[in-house]
């Protein structure tokens, strides 16, 4: 979009400028006259152009807004989903940590009774 209102802009210009040299060069009016036309017709694209400015401004700032809303909806979804992941990661360290323990207490357990055992066998021998 860009670049199609830079060429409108350019052909506006290039319009107005051939328009007025034209007008100089047949004019049958007088000079005052065609001072006057030439300047009435210079204002008026001017505000052609800064109409045309501010659209353009318009739609860029529009388009800015959009591409930023965009952006920050497309963040949150990464983030919310980036925290159910990191949820369902510990969970998962939470669940393998709870069965290292019982193992671990099983394991204690075992000794206990182990050493318990040997002990008993020292004694009666």
């Amino acid at each position: 979009m860009a670049s199609n209102t830079g060429q409108t802009l350019i052909a506006l210009l290039t319009g107005a400028a051939i328009g007025a040299g034209l007008g100089i060069l047949y004019a049958p009016d007088k000079g005052s006259k065609t001072r006057d036309k030439l300047s009435k017709e210079a204002k008026k694209a001017q505000r052609k152009l800064n109409q045309q400015i501010q659209e353009t401004s318009h739609s860029l700032s529009e388009k800015a807004q959009r591409a930023k809303y965009s952006f920050e909806q497309k963040l949150n979804e990464t983030l919310s989903s980036a925290s159910y992941k990191a949820d369902d990661i510990l969970l998962a360290m939470e669940d393998k940590l709870e069965a290292l323990r019982r193992q671990n207490a099983k394991l204690q357990m075992d000794s206990t009774v182990d050493q318990a055992k040997a002990t008993a066998k020292k004694v009666t021998v």
